[in-house]
């Protein structure tokens, strides 16, 4: 595609980032009462991470296959990394292997009930 235009569009946020599932009550429930986000007041299928907002949909109810977002894990921020990990497995997440050190941050990997990859993260070290 040829187009005369070449200026760069101004990029000036996120909107929202959209979590695939198959059954779109089931994740709702999880992002909800599991994780505890704040549901939406105007949508049944979206909740909110801080200033983020998360959009469950359902691929196959508009003709797309479903597949799990894999490797770009969405970094949920908790203060306490240990009691927000204790509380989650409290109500059945399983976390992938231990909460790992990186340095300047802890990071607890986990999966909601569609296999998507999600994380707690806590920064311990300021940024310089």
């Amino acid at each position: 595609m040829r187009t005369t235009d070449t200026a760069t569009p101004t990029i000036t946020g996120l909107d929202f980032v959209t979590i695939p599932t198959q059954d779109p009550d089931r994740a709702a429930r999880f992002y909800g009462e599991v994780l505890g986000l704040r549901k939406d007041d105007k949508a049944d299928y979206e909740f909110w991470a801080g200033s983020t907002c998360l959009a469950i949909w359902a691929p196959e109810q508009v003709g797309r296959p479903f597949i799990p977002q894999k490797g770009a894990h969405l970094a949920l921020h908790v203060d306490d990394i240990g009691a927000a990990r204790a509380a989650l497995e409290a109500r059945g997440v399983t976390f992938a292997g231990d909460t790992f050190d990186t340095g300047v941050c802890h990071m607890a990997m986990f999966c909601d009930l569609d296999g998507n990859d999600l994380m707690l993260h806590s920064r311990h070290t300021p940024r310089p």
